[in-house]
């Protein structure tokens, strides 16, 4: 099929994303180096480093979630705390595509395209394009900057090559998965959890070390072939064919699948729905409840994940800053406690609280989407109140964050309470902390709901410019 029209269509997805993606680049390629320099001004001697390795090799909740250290180099070091960093570009970059992709065909904008002399292909090619060349200036950025630490050569290369090419590869993957679906929510979906499920098979293979039964797991990953390159140590860059080749699949299984199905359509199609529905839906809390559960579970789940791993990390991360007094000194400012592990649990249970922001705002916009969509009327056609549907949609803004921040709350308790052998002391503080993050997460949803009323015909920002109400319930936590 043909690709006419490619350059003016990526001029068009620079024009929409002319404010975001500049901030994307930019942030993601210089927050690693403000990173590289922290750890470069933490650990200054060679001792340092040597000690803050030993501590990486012997603790299995930071090799799961960093991944391996293959040296005490300052170059290794900053290379393992890139993980998640790549997995953040590969998430932004996949949900990019599907953007401008399955979103525009579901919003029918992609019908107006067709009516005109534009190739087949060209939507596909405008945002891949304007992608990649996004991810390589990213990794250009980055290995400008971190070069000004004293950390160039190959490695530098090596470690900025990997960051664009997680963002590549995922944008691939986002490009097939569009083709797939028949909605955009559905692509978005199937793209995270492949997304999850690859870095959860990373993790899985690194917290066991290198000579675990399960080590071998790595090379199933993506995430594992990038750790794998080893930046500043071994530079492993036939490892990038890999990468490389999975992208490439992933890119001609998009291209094939656009030229063949129709437009609008999928190669999974959408669930007929019942002829006549539930008489659970009763009301408008129990339909309500139906749009929102998946979400809740979801973010219940991931919230107890992370519990029980910054749980069982953070005894372990305050014992292992031992004599480094710059790294204390920042950690308890973050907590105010005497304890390093208590001031390292409560930034750890702040940090967890802007995230559940997000799970508050995500409530807010469904609700949203679905007056865009156009499925709003039908239900106040009949005795259901504006008021009454909304009020449906903001109980889960309310309870949604709370249950999330509870079951965080009692997991993380039991796992650093086990941990310090004080798990009747340590739950309800840590319980207490996480319960305390709920009120910034409400106002975080309130402000959204006022923007959403304010702007009603554009998109509300997406809560994050007040994450800072988030991070006031730290100061909150430090005095309970």
């Amino acid at each position: 099929m043909s690709g006419r029209g490619t350059g003016k269509l990526a001029r068009l997805v620079l024009r929409r994303d002319r404010i975001i993606l500049p901030i994307w680049v930019l942030f993601f390629s210089l927050f690693p180096v403000s990173l590289a320099s922290s750890i470069k001004n933490l650990y200054p001697t060679d001792a340092d480093r040597q000690e803050y390795f030993a501590n990486n090799a012997s603790n299995a909740g930071y090799r799961a979630l960093f991944g391996p250290a293959y040296s005490a180099d300052l170059g290794a070091l900053v290379a393992q705390r890139m993980t998640d960093v790549k997995v953040i570009i590969a998430l932004i970059s996949l949900l990019v595509v599907i953007r401008h992709t399955r979103t525009e065909e579901d919003a029918r904008r992609r019908e107006l395209l067709a009516a005109t002399p534009v190739g087949r292909q060209a939507p596909v090619n405008a945002v891949l394009l304007v992608t990649v060349l996004a991810n390589l200036v990213l990794g250009a950025v980055f290995a400008a900057g971190i070069s000004g630490l004293g950390l160039a050569g190959g490695g530098t290369l090596a470690l900025a090559f990997a960051l664009a090419m997680s963002g590549i590869l995922f944008a691939a993957a986002g490009a097939l998965v569009a083709q797939v679906t028949s909605s955009a929510r559905t692509a978005r979906g199937i793209g995270i959890l492949f997304l999850a499920l690859c870095y959860l098979i990373r993790l899985v293979a690194d917290a066991g070390g290198p000579d675990s039964g399960l080590a071998w797991l790595a090379w199933l990953s993506p995430f594992g072939w990038l750790q794998k390159v080893a930046p500043y140590t071994d530079d492993n860059w036939a490892l990038f064919l890999l990468v490389i080749a999975l992208a490439a699949a992933f890119a001609l299984g998009a291209y094939t699948l656009n030229g063949r199905r129709d437009l609008g359509a999928g190669l999974l199609a959408d669930r007929l729905g019942r002829a006549e529905g539930s008489p659970a839906l009763g009301g408008p809390l129990a339909l309500a409840w139906r749009m929102h559960r998946v979400a809740l579970l979801g973010w219940a789940v991931a919230f107890g994940v992370a519990g029980a791993f910054f749980g069982g990390i953070a005894d372990e991360a305050g014992q292992n800053a031992g004599d480094n007094e710059t790294a204390r000194d920042i950690i308890a400012r973050m907590g105010g406690h005497e304890s390093l592990s208590d001031s390292f649990m409560v930034s750890l249970t702040s940090l967890v609280g802007l995230v559940g922001a997000g799970y508050a705002v995500q409530t807010v916009l469904r609700m949203r989407a679905e007056e865009t969509a156009g499925r709003v009327e039908p239900v106040l056609a009949t005795s259901v109140s504006r008021l009454r549907y909304a009020a449906s949609h903001l109980f889960f803004t309310l309870l949604g964050p709370a249950v999330a921040l509870l079951l965080y709350g009692v997991v993380a308790g039991l796992a650093y309470g086990a941990s310090t052998d004080d798990v009747g002391g340590e739950l309800p503080a840590v319980l207490g902390g996480a319960l305390v993050q709920l009120p910034a997460i409400w106002l975080v949803g309130a402000i959204t709901v006022l923007a959403f009323g304010l702007l009603p015909g554009s998109p509300p920002p997406a809560g994050w410019p007040w994450r800072s109400a988030s991070s006031s319930a730290s100061s909150v936590r430090s005095s309970t």
